[in-house]
């Protein structure tokens, strides 16, 4: 081997390590930036902080929260929503970024009201298997203005929900709870 040759080799093989960095920055920099906007724009986890929707959602459950399809379509009644605090829960002290879980009960043009037990939509008692147990307060009649919605929680006694702050605008709703992915014995679609 001449000299010459010697020098050339180091040169090689440090241009090499150099290229497998940038390479692998660049990896880095497009995984990033997938997360970022799957997370902004797709789906994203969710942690259940409270038992007010017992006994669907246990405190400490993992979610996926599916963010696409209420830009084709408004929520429905019976579906559980993710959603940033109306103004009136801002007013109360919370952070206008705490996410609130809770399921949709009344949408724009029905009215609503809690008697006996029961909640009714115009007029009709729903039928709710999937509450702790029935709520224990009356609630007046009220008809959801457009664009927006009626929430409980399925803890109807131990929950902060539309009876007490009024209805949730469309514009709060940040995506639909879709897949429960923690705890492993409780893994499935919601």
């Amino acid at each position: 081997m001449t000299p010459h040759e010697s020098d050339v080799k180091p040169a090689a093989t440090s241009s090499k390590g150099w290229s497998s960095w940038q390479e692998n920055l660049i990896l880095i920099a497009i995984a990033l930036c997938l997360a970022i906007l799957i997370r902004t724009f797709i789906a994203e986890p969710r942690y259940i902080p409270s038992d007010s929707m017992l006994p669907t959602l246990h405190t400490g459950d993992r979610l996926v929260v599916e963010k696409v399809s209420y830009r084709f379509h408004p929520p429905t009644t019976g579906e559980i929503i993710v959603f940033q605090p109306p103004l009136e829960l801002q007013r109360r002290g919370y952070p206008s970024d705490q996410a609130f879980i809770k399921r949709v009960i009344g949408i724009p043009g029905k009215i609503l009201n809690v008697t006996d037990g029961k909640v009714y939509l115009n007029g009709e008692a729903l039928e709710e298997d999937y509450i702790a147990e029935p709520p224990n307060q009356p609630f007046p009649a009220v008809q959801i203005p457009e664009e927006n919605f009626f929430v409980m929680g399925d803890n109807r006694n131990d929950s902060n929900d539309s009876r007490y702050w009024g209805f949730l605008p469309r514009q709060n709703i940040i995506g639909r709870a879709a897949f429960r992915f923690w705890p492993p014995d409780r893994i499935g679609f919601i």
